[in-house]
This record gives structure tokens, sequence and C-alpha cells, in this order.
């Protein structure tokens, strides 16, 4: 009887284990911490639609800690500077070519440190655009136009960057788009609930796209 009792134990641990996702602290001042709500949203929708079993809290890792490969997706945002030491591209570039998924999410501002310092961690890779028959762009919700745009800023087509190690998507860089707002409460940019739904929709391809490959 004891021992079923831990077989019973084992399974139930095992089906209800959930992955974590993190928001990633960066140096150089720029506004990490830019979306809050933005995460637990994206998780919340996540769980209640393509079943996936994610913990709903969301964890804070930085960049040179070895923290970081405790977590299969971590996600950058804000609007400005960044800056990565040597320690933290060596560190980030350990975590993406050894499995792990970064998702950067320009919020405004921040697309010409981010790419310099990108630089840092991959001198020899480049950002290259993802097509818009791209399997993330189908992976549960179809966007048949790639990249969808939830807000507005300099008039500029919304356009999604990957970067790739042996032929994996092991980076995301998502422009002139704004997910994390749409992901934000509807509150905090009073979005139409159409906006909303079309950045959740995508934030969940990019996540199932991730836990698949």
């Amino acid at each position: 009887m004891k021992q079923l009792a831990s077989v019973t134990f084992l399974l139930f641990t095992f089906f209800n284990f959930a992955q974590e996702l993190a928001f990633v602290k960066y140096k150089g001042g720029g506004d990490w911490y830019a979306n809050p709500t933005s995460l637990p949203n994206l998780i919340s929708f996540c769980n209640q639609n393509i079943n996936t079993r994610i913990n709903p809290k969301v964890q804070t890792v930085e960049v040179d800690s070895p923290d970081l490969f405790q977590f299969p997706f971590v996600h950058i945002t804000g609007h400005g500077n960044v800056f990565f030491s040597d320690a933290d591209a060596e560190n980030l570039k350990n975590y993406l070519i050894s499995g792990g998924f970064l998702h950067i999410d320009d919020n405004y501002g921040m697309q010409p440190y981010i790419t310099k310092e990108l630089k840092k961690v991959f001198p020899d890779k480049a950002l290259v655009e993802l097509p818009a028959n791209h399997e993330i762009y189908n992976s549960v919700y179809p966007f048949q136009d790639g990249l969808p745009k939830i807000h507005e800023h300099d008039g500029k087509r919304p356009q999604a960057f990957g970067m790739f190690h042996e032929d994996r998507l092991i980076l995301l860089f998502t422009f002139e788009s704004d997910l994390g707002d749409g992901w934000e409460d509807p509150e905090v940019h009073n979005d139409p609930e159409n906006v909303r739904l079309k950045a959740l929709r995508m934030g969940a391809n990019i996540i199932k796209y991730v836990f698949e490959h």
C-alpha cells in the first residue's frame, strides 16, 4: 500500500508539473520592468486555451545568473538602453545554445540598443526576418500576414526577427508591434478587446512553438 501511495504521488507530481517563465532584468538603465502584467496575463491565456501548465507566478532573472537555465522561455522588454557585460553575454549565449529561448519585445525605443548588445552574444549571427509563412504564425492561431500590429508608433510595419543555432530558432525579436502592451491588463492601455486578443493569440503561438521545438 505504501508503494502504491508513492507511485500515485509521483504521477500526481508529474502530471501537475508547471513550467516557469521569467522576465529578464538587464543592465543599462532601460525599463526592463515596463510591462509587469504582460507575462502573467499571457500565461493565464495559454493555460486556459492551449492546455499548458505554466506556473502563474512569473519570476525575474538577471542575465548573468545561473538561474537563467531553469526557464525554457525568458522575456525582455523596455523602451531604452540595454547593456550586456561580458559575463552577461557568455551566460546568455550558453543558455540559448543549450536549449533556452529568448523573446525580446521592443516596447518602442530599445531596438538600437538590443541589436548592438546581441552582437556581444553572437558576433557571427544576424537577426533574420521571419517570413509570414513561418510555423510560429500558425502553431495554434493563424496569422496569415505574419506579426500583428498592436500599437502604432511610427507608421512602420510590424516585423519579427529570429536568430538560429543549428537550425533551431533560439531568439525572437518582435519590433513595431508591442505584443507585451497587448498582453497587459485592459485598463493599462485601454486597447479594444479584439486587439488584446490578437496579441494574446500571437503570444500563445510563440509559447506553443517554443515548447514544441
